[in-house]
């Protein structure tokens, strides 16, 4: 057994299981107690724990690599050393895929948009990690991995970098070798080309199901890259366009000047074809000239060549330009002369010719009456095609006539776990023998497990959260923790906050953290820096420190949902650890991480009815409610609102709208022999409103 399965790095990490090794480290899959979830860890092997320098390099490259932030590259969390100091480890986040590699192996070759979705996510990732001066070194179909969604990630970042240190070519090289460039190969200096042309070969192997360069050793593929000369991809693979076919030979062009400058070129040609598949590009490169030579047996319908000529001397039988197959030509002089003066072939000429011809005739009628002969004898002999369906595969009979495979394993919720659910050819149908036949094979009913969220437990005494999570811990076994954070005197023993928040989805074996008042004297302390922390992190942060659960608002924005885009205390400001604070987190507006989105309240003010109500509607609010008054704007035309203009408001909220009914109407004048009747307090208070109602423009 592994001997760091079961380890707990730094009172942190849980080492659980192996995922996958390198040359210089084993990759684990581990779970974050504090944060309560699921990463990768790479640790470097014990062969470089007695170098020293290595180590250096390892640490310091590792967190320049931590900076960088792409959705197309694994994002690297954290960079230690074991508190024993017997263990060099990277926290990155935990892919859930497959490499493109094991895709390739799986696919085959890959069309040219496959190809093209792939080797533009890549690019991307190059991109962004060349503008912040990291070059990759180790670009290879192992080290992006492919999730379920078709994004891809590229990994180990950096980490490549101490792998090129040492020149010497050995077996552990092999998965690498395929792909490096030609500088890398003669030990020369590497920069951001290097990557691109190792992307290059990894779309070259996509395309023609092989990479460029093969061979029986690691040395013998790298003299191979130092030599240059790889048959264009096209030799292999026909089908491919080529406008594609110039972007893979641009970024694999022998001399390093000759590739793309940079990513972004190469990321701009990449988007050109996309947009037309039927483009070319005009490169003078002489690689790329040669290349695109070499295509044109691909691409042109050109006569069958002629056998050559056996003769002791094959350049003095080289045909002219001016007279084409003179071999040839003297011999049919030979066989066949010819009237010179007049042009007329000879009567011995046209007998071979007749000759010929009946000859053809008859061996087309022979064709013809065998086939005809056959047709009814077993020349394709045709068979019904059996019932699978409903059968278990593993108990069906040997079939003579059809093959039977398998397609795919399926959830099926009527047949059993090993009945077949479906096949590919209708049974009872005629079929030619030796049909396959493809079925797919029930995997049993899916079982999906209950959902379970986080109870809101805030404000409830710590006795309520036992007896309420206790259901929970037996049916999920989860991990509870009760600490104890300052507080005021009346909240000892109440819940003040919780990890993961409230109505977050907790599963199997998750860690829960429960922070109870202790009652003891509120202490000033300084306010930590959230900003770029996901949620569950920020209020994790506070709980160590004393706060309560905090106040969040989620609100638009274009940064990742579930990120800390704001709070209230400003880093670094003294504040005492009873107050609320207030955090901004990043959602969408018809969905955040946990509840409610918070947005911008429209400017409804001058807008008929219907306009805001639809405003209202888009942005996600429930229908408002309108009170209709007297003032001198037209009529429907809203006139107030409640909550005002621009601030930032729940989706939740019920808007108030007041909607002008139009000017109040003239009093009736009273008749001039009645005295004017003096103001009774019903006819002043009517007058209130309009004489007090602020005019809309």
């Amino acid at each position: 057994m592994d001997k760091y399965i079961g380890r707990l790095l730094d009172n942190r990490y849980e080492i659980l299981e192996v995922i996958g090794s390198g040359g210089m480290a084993v990759v684990y899959k581990a779970r974050c107690h504090r944060l309560n979830r699921l990463v990768a860890i790479k640790v470097l092997k014990d062969d470089f724990l007695g170098d020293e320098e290595f180590r250096n390099r390892f640490h310091g490259e590792s967190q320049a690599v931590a900076m960088l932030s792409h959705p197309n590259i694994v994002a690297v969390y954290d960079v230690s050393t074991s508190l024993s100091g017997d263990v060099d480890y990277i926290v990155m986040e935990l892919i859930e895929g497959i490499t493109l590699k094991q895709y390739m192996e799986k696919k085959g070759v890959l069309n040219w948009k496959e190809t093209l979705h792939f080797a533009i996510q890549i690019a991307k990732a190059l991109e962004h990690a060349h503008s912040r001066g990291v070059v990759h070194r180790d670009i290879k179909p192992h080290n992006v991995m492919v999730l379920k969604n078709g994004a891809v990630k590229v990994a180990d970042f950096g980490i490549a970098r101490m792998m090129s240190e040492g020149n010497t070519l050995t077996k552990e090289a092999l998965g690498s070798v395929h792909y490096i460039s030609p500088e890398q190969a003669k030990g020369g200096r590497v920069d951001s080309r290097s990557d691109i042309y190792s992307l290059g070969v990894v779309m070259y192997e996509m395309m023609a199901g092989r990479p460029p360069y093969e061979g029986e050793s690691p040395v013998s593929v790298a003299i191979q890259h130092i030599n240059g000369g790889a048959v264009a991809p096209s030799t292999l693979n026909p089908g491919i366009p080529r406008g594609m076919e110039q972007i893979i030979l641009r970024a694999m062009a022998h001399e390093i000047e000759n590739r793309y400058v940079s990513a972004t070129q190469m990321l701009t040609d990449m988007d050109e074809f996309r947009k037309d598949p039927e483009i070319l590009f005009h490169y003078s490169t002489p690689a790329l000239e040669e290349a695109m030579k070499l295509r044109k047996p691909a691409l042109v319908l050109e006569p069958m060549p002629r056998r050559p000529e056996r003769t002791a001397k094959p350049q003095a039988a080289k045909p002219a330009p001016a007279k084409p197959q003179p071999i040839r030509q003297a011999e049919t002089n030979l066989q066949t002369p010819t009237n010179k003066k007049s042009g007329k072939s000879s009567p011995v000429a046209i007998a071979a010719i007749i000759m010929c011809g009946l000859v053809v005739i008859a061996l087309l009628g022979a064709l013809i009456w065998t086939v005809v002969k056959n047709a009814g004898s077993g020349f394709q002999r045709m068979v019904d095609v059996p019932t699978l369906k409903g059968k278990y595969y593993d108990q069906l009979p040997d079939y003579e006539d059809v093959e039977i495979v398998i397609g795919e394993y399926v959830f099926h919720e009527t047949y059993e776990e090993g009945k077949i659910v479906s096949q590919d050819v209708t049974a009872g149908s005629k079929v030619n023998v030796g049909t396959v036949i493809t079925v797919n094979i029930s995997k049993g009913q899916e079982i999906i497990p209950e959902k379970h969220t986080m109870p809101d437990l805030v404000g409830k005494r710590k006795s309520y959260a036992e007896s309420t999570l206790k259901d929970l811990v037996e049916q999920l076994g989860l991990q509870v923790t009760y600490s104890e954070i300052a507080s005021k005197e009346d909240q000892k023993g109440i819940v003040l906050a919780s990890t993961p928040y409230p109505g977050v989805e907790i599963n199997q074996g998750d860690n829960i953290i429960i922070s109870v008042g202790s009652g003891k004297q509120v202490e000033e302390v300084m306010m930590p820096g959230l900003v770029g922390y996901t949620r569950d992190e920020a209020i994790y942060e506070l709980s160590q420190l004393g706060f309560p659960q905090p106040k969040v608002t989620i609100v638009e924005s274009s940064e990742e949902a579930g990120t800390v885009i704001g709070q209230s205390v400003n880093v670094g400001t003294s504040v005492r650890n009873d107050t609320v604070i207030e955090l901004e987190v990043a959602g969408t507006p018809d969905l955040g991480p946990d509840g409610p989105v918070s947005v911008a309240m429209p400017l409804l003010m001058g807008k008929d009815l219907e306009t805001a109500k639809s405003i209202l509607s888009s942005k996600g609010f429930p229908e408002p409610i309108v009170n209709e008054v007297y003032h001198n704007r037209e009529a429907g035309i809203v006139v107030s609102q409640n909550p005002s203009a621009n601030g930032l408001v729940s989706t939740e909220t019920v808007v108030v709208l007041e909607v002008s009914k139009g000017p109040k109407p003239a009093p009736t004048p009273a008749p001039t022999s009645e005295p004017t009747p003096e103001p009774t307090p019903e006819s002043t208070t009517e007058q209130t409103p309009d004489e007090n109602q602020n005019p809309v423009a």
